[in-house]
């Protein structure tokens, strides 16, 4: 890999742990703590939430027409979802241990909780729950296929990929061929070694 490409993938994983540390410290000074998979609020906060919720009728006579006119095709999308989360489940546990590769940790990209908050209804809780599962279980299948295309395909694209995934950058070149087979058993053997407590690409 090319030296100033792995000096500024490093660089971007240190300032992701420096950003991750932010985050937890600024969630300590929040009013709530998280409890296995509770999240208990403190009371001044509760009584917050509950003056700025909005009831179901009143938010559904504020509502656009054009939002309840597409929430049935957003449901819809339940289906394939679901679906999409079996097949991930059934792929990563028959295929990965055969390639030697971690899994994919499902709750790590799969996070539901923000239902919990007071300030919502029904409607808006439904919605938010279908958010966080849809958009987390996408993360999931990406994470997914990236180590899977790092195990059978890492190389680029002759075209620039919009927001590739973090795998990419250590694919080989379009154009170069020569040393392809020792590049894939590289890519393997770093695959592997994730699963024996060395850092992820994720």
């Amino acid at each position: 890999m090319n030296e100033n490409i792995r000096r500024i993938l490093n660089e971007i994983s240190e300032l992701e742990e420096e950003l991750a540390t932010v985050i937890d410290e600024q969630q300590e000074r929040l009013h709530y703590r998280i409890e296995g998979s509770k999240i208990r609020f403190e009371e001044n906060l509760r009584r917050i939430h509950h003056e700025l919720k909005t009831g179901v009728l009143p938010w559904l006579r504020k509502s656009e027409l054009r939002n309840i006119v597409s929430a049935p095709f957003i449901y819809a999308m339940i289906v394939p979802f679901v679906m999409l989360d079996v097949f991930l489940f059934v792929y990563q546990s028959v295929c990965f241990p055969l390639y030697r590769i971690p899994k994919v940790r499902r709750s790590n990209y799969v996070v539901v909780d923000r239902h919990h908050l007071g300030y919502l209804n029904v409607i808006e809780k439904v919605n938010c729950m279908f958010c966080g599962y849809a958009d987390g279980l996408l993360s999931y299948t990406r994470q997914i296929v990236s180590r899977t295309e790092m195990y059978w395909c890492p190389i680029k694209h002759a075209r620039k990929v919009l927001d590739p995934h973090r795998r990419y950058a250590r694919f080989t070149d379009f154009e170069t061929g020569e040393d392809y087979e020792a590049h894939v058993n590289e890519m393997r053997k770093k695959l592997s070694a994730e699963g024996r407590g060395n850092p992820s690409t994720d």
